[in-house]
């Protein structure tokens, strides 16, 4: 008889063949399965360019809040504590004699002008210059070990924000959202919150499509400085507005049924509704007076001894607005292109660390701990990744014939809470003075890789033809930092 046509074979291989569909499905769904090679770009509709598009793999994430701290924010005076470096306080760094860096000469190895202390259940050290984060250290996971690239403000900013210190390449969020588009329709899928006192030194490269699709370009606009030209222009009423509008769209919509495949028409017209629908949803999100005064307290937008406070706090919770509205990706700004002089609107502390920074730590400090704090209280933490990050970190010396510290990509420091990263949790180490970065050392486009994957992207993959090249986030680098991942 034909072993085909036995019973006993024909339910034997029935019996594997649904295991090895089982086998196949789970390790799927885990993201162990082998895949084939080879770029993974969305299919957009011209015509709706921000709807929503499935992951490469499950996801842990589905939003995204970068709190970038323009300037480059000291580790060594907010979260990377040092015994050795305090005991060592006032000597010369080992083989460092005649250390030049950005700005020149170094001094003495100097302590943090701030104490640190145990924070959390975890008992993290954490500097007294920012305590209400440090009341939060329990859902933050900790990257001690990270590098860059430059020691210059400009490309730092755009090495963070776009995986490359030269302008003109996507942003971080303009790649997210251009693979996996919005879950609303009513506002834009990429937000950009600059500082009150203006935008960062990069202005919008940190935001910018780059050779991307102008569509995926973030929105930028904050508390203070709402979104521009929302308005209908004097003498038209509602009514004649909404009828022009229409009027409008079934003449585009003729147009384009003459010409179906005009992508561009079709993305024309998506923008123009998209603008229509905003004139409505986003002076909703941006008017603060619903919130209740408890939550203004809470944030310090209500602060009338620190005006600049109450101004970050309140683009906190216009951040916390949108990703409630499901907006994918917002970039909230804390500090902005020096203006005024050296240390006065970001973190860039060369003369007068102690003194500058006194006045940079409250600003960021009350409005972002709350902002932690009340997204978890309202289970946001559940489906959206926060990041905080600075362009690069500082040194442990002070220049020499000055109070501060000069820039430092060799070793710094980034968190991350929410959806997909465990919590607490520290990973990575700088050496015993926070100089450089010495156990398990992670890069910018390990970073962004890990921040793919926890949205189910794929880095290596997630690729935009563009000069002849298969571009990327992470370029030809980075590694997904697994041990971090909950």
């Amino acid at each position: 008889m034909n072993p085909l046509l036995n019973r006993r074979h024909f339910l034997d291989h029935t019996a594997r063949g649904l295991g090895g569909i089982a086998l196949a499905s789970l390790l799927n769904r885990d993201g162990l399965l082998a895949s084939e090679s080879g770029p993974i770009r969305p299919e957009i509709d011209a015509g709706r360019p921000f709807a929503p598009r499935k992951a490469h793999q499950q996801a842990a994430a589905k939003k995204v809040l970068v709190i970038f701290c323009s300037g480059a924010a000291s580790q060594i005076d907010t979260f990377d504590y040092k015994p050795e470096l305090i005991k060592r306080h006032g000597q010369a760094m080992p083989g460092a004699e005649g250390l030049k860096t950005f700005q020149g000469e170094q001094g003495n190895l100097t302590k943090s002008p701030w104490e640190f202390q145990p924070y959390g259940e975890c008992g993290k050290m954490v500097s007294d210059l920012v305590p209400h984060l440090g009341e939060m250290v329990d859902d933050m996971c900790f990257i001690h070990s990270l590098t860059g690239k430059t020691n210059t403000h400009g490309p730092g900013e755009n090495f963070m924000s776009t995986g490359y210190t030269l302008d003109g390449f996507p942003s971080m969020g303009a790649w997210v959202t251009w693979a996996l588009g919005s879950e609303n329709d009513n506002l834009p899928a990429y937000v950009a919150i600059p500082d009150p006192r203006g935008t960062p030194q990069s202005s919008v490269n940190n935001w910018g499509p780059g050779f991307l699709p102008a569509a995926f370009q973030g929105t930028d606009f904050n508390a203070t400085n709402p979104l521009r030209n929302l308005d209908r222009p004097t003498g038209v009423d509602a009514k004649t507005d909404a009828a022009t509008r229409d009027f409008l769209k079934r003449l585009n919509e003729k147009h384009l049924e003459r010409f179906p495949g005009d992508s561009e028409l079709s993305a024309r017209i998506s923008s123009y509704e998209l603008a229509a629908k905003m004139q409505l949803s986003v002076p909703e999100v941006s008017d603060l007076s619903t919130e209740p005064k408890s939550i203004l307290k809470e944030y310090g937008a209500d602060d009338p001894a620190n005006e600049l406070k109450a101004s970050f706090a309140k683009n906190c919770i216009l951040a916390r607005r949108l990703l409630e509205k499901g907006v994918r990706f917002v970039q909230l700004f804390n500090g902005a292109y020096q203006t005024g002089g050296e240390g006065v609107s970001n973190w860039d502390g060369h003369k007068k660390i102690e003194e500058q920074y006194s006045k940079h730590g409250p600003v960021l400090d009350q409005p972002c701990a709350a902002l932690l704090s009340d997204m978890k209280r309202r289970g946001l933490l559940e489906d959206t990744l926060v990041v905080w990050c600075t362009e690069f970190g500082r040194m442990p010396t002070f220049q020499k014939g000055a109070s501060g510290r000069d820039h430092n990509p060799e070793g710094f420091t980034a968190w991350l809470a929410g959806a997909g990263v465990k919590a607490p949790f520290t990973f990575g180490a700088t050496d015993e003075f926070s100089y450089k970065a010495a156990e398990n050392i992670v890069t910018v486009y390990d970073f962004h890789a890990t921040i793919l994957h926890l949205l189910g992207l794929n880095h290596e993959r997630l690729t935009y033809y563009h000069n002849g090249f298969e571009r990327r986030l992470t370029d030809v680098h980075g590694h997904v930092i697994r041990d971090i991942l909950a």
